[in-house]
């Protein structure tokens, strides 16, 4: 039988499908950054190489699919299909919080994509506020069994919490739940925000308590705020929450906040992200993986096809930046000088 939560699933996919959910004056901040065209790149487009890799797992492209959803029948029938376009493409894949999976018994076959995706890395996804709320590691190993994941992200959103109708706000001393967690589950475990991003110093308590990898998840691209403000029924906290429209750490902030603090924990910069010159952008000032999710969600309610040749555009997006600049590898990528922050020239400086 449906629960709430199962219903609440659906309407988080049709607003993210249908409606205006973006914070409002509020972007990654990748827009000041730019490359510095090669018009000699000395190499063949040909050889260009997307190759990385991501919880010990190869992938064909620096890319995941950032958690989106799970627990209902329009969930269960996108996340299959992306699955299956993550498995075609070599993209490591993320499922939405899977509380649903242990609280319910509908729409079960929603988290469960194993068979549509046999050998990419997948990543299940908890809630750390549902460590106050009864569930621990033995919990959280059990998702990590059911799903078949590499590893188990546990995801911060604590606006989202607070105007969401009926939404979990005890987010007291969570840290030492998330290292006991981070020391009894057999697979790494990650952190992530939800679209407000986590800074340096955040990410550092989190590393300090085990935390294996962190996603930024910052703000510029869908805003959860807004998407419960659109939900609730309740006016107050409608009215509140157009107080945060604009509210967040913009993307490129959070990659250069924890890469200051923590210069070499893997990284994932999701939140915004929407082609493949972003990535690119996200790459240079330090990310190793981007994830993008509503860029995906539409194509992926029509078929595993539909996402894939999205994928390719973003690819294509991404090799051609890497073309332009004259760089084959990820690695060179990483270290070119052909990108101006604000207006300030690497090339020109290193020159």
């Amino acid at each position: 039988m449906e629960t709430d939560i199962n219903r609440r699933k659906t309407e988080h996919i049709r607003l993210c499908l249908t409606e205006n959910v973006e914070g409002v004056n509020k972007s990654t901040g990748l827009e000041g950054i730019s490359f510095i065209h090669n018009a000699l790149p000395e190499i063949n487009f040909d050889d260009i190489k997307l190759n990385s890799s991501f919880l010990e797992k190869e992938l064909q492209a620096p890319f995941l699919v950032s958690s989106m959803t799970g627990g209902s029948e329009l969930a269960s029938e996108i996340n299959h299909n992306l699955a299956k376009a993550a498995e075609e493409k070599g993209w490591a894949i993320a499922l939405g919080s899977t509380r649903a999976l242990l609280e319910s018994e509908a729409h079960k076959k929603s988290f469960l994509i194993r068979e549509s995706a046999p050998t990419a890395p997948l990543i299940a996804n908890l809630g750390a506020v549902q460590l106050n709320y009864g569930y621990g590691a033995s919990e959280a190993q059990r998702i990590v069994d059911l799903t078949e994941a590499d590893s188990l992200v546990l995801h911060f959103n604590s606006l989202q919490e607070a105007v969401q109708d009926g939404g979990d706000l005890n987010f007291e001393n969570l840290l030492p739940k998330i290292e006991e967690v981070c020391k009894k589950v057999n697979v790494p475990v990650g952190a992530k925000e939800v679209g407000f991003g986590i800074d340096g110093f955040a990410a550092e308590k989190l590393y300090d308590a085990g935390v294996s990898y962190i996603d930024v998840a910052g703000a510029g691209g869908t805003s959860w705020s807004q998407v419960e403000k659109l939900r609730s029924r309740d006016p107050l906290k409608k009215n509140a929450a157009e107080a945060f429209n604009n509210w967040g750490l913009p993307t490129k902030d959070c990659i250069n906040s924890v890469r200051n603090k923590l210069p070499d924990i893997p990284l994932v910069a999701s939140g915004g992200m929407k082609t493949g010159v972003d990535a690119a952008k996200a790459i240079t000032i330090g990310a190793d993986i981007i994830g993008f999710a509503r860029q995906l969600l539409q194509a992926a309610t029509e078929s595993p096809e539909a996402v894939a040749a999205t994928m390719d555009q973003i690819e294509l997006e991404l090799k051609m930046t890497m073309f332009g600049i004259g760089v084959k590898t990820l690695d060179e990528l990483k270290s070119t000088r052909r990108v101006s922050i604000m207006g300030r020239s690497l090339l020109e400086e290193n020159n």
